[in-house]
């Protein structure tokens, strides 16, 4: 059998080749594979700066939960915190973060633990922005009325795969 390799067929299977492989570029990203955003936001404070340095919050701003990170479908560490701070808002905090970076990684609160997170947000999660930096240290806020007693984890999530990087437990702090 002899394939017959003329213009007429090399140059459009050529293009097609081309489409098909931008569109893999665009959707898959891979050099992001190669590449690191570190952000070191300062931590975040209502009040005058802490006295006492393992407080590591300002007068008035109080820890309400915290939790480690898990790795799920990337490896990811680090600490999830969030703050009230004094003048009523709230933030959650990531503390030396070390994951991935992605497509499209967003910072979501969900209903579900760190464990239950790897299958999914759960329904009622809230996206609190896109992921600022795949290390160091960030604030995301979160808007008031939300209810932080209903969320169980924070979760680093890429919602181009629809798959958490890793996820903390929210573990609420004594009062």
């Amino acid at each position: 059998m002899k394939i017959s390799l003329t213009r007429r067929t090399v140059i459009p299977a050529l293009l097609v080749l081309a489409l098909v492989a931008a569109f893999a570029l665009y959707l898959f990203q891979p050099w992001r594979a190669f590449t690191t955003t570190t952000v070191n936001e300062s931590l975040p404070s209502a009040g005058p700066a802490a006295s006492a340095p393992a407080a590591k919050t300002g007068a008035g701003d109080k820890e309400l939960a915290r939790g480690r990170f898990v790795s799920h479908e990337h490896d990811t560490s680090g600490t999830a915190r969030t703050l009230g701070l004094a003048d009523g808002s709230r933030v959650l905090r990531l503390e030396g973060l070390k994951t991935s970076e992605g497509p499209d990684v967003r910072v979501y609160l969900s209903t579900r633990s760190a464990a239950g997170a790897e299958k999914g947000l759960g329904d009622g999660a809230v996206e609190l922005g896109r992921l600022k930096g795949n290390q160091g240290n960030q604030n995301y806020a979160v808007a008031s009325g939300t209810d932080l007693s209903r969320f169980h984890s924070a979760v680093v999530w890429c919602k181009r795969f629809s798959v958490s990087f890793g996820a903390a437990d929210l573990d609420a702090m004594a009062r």
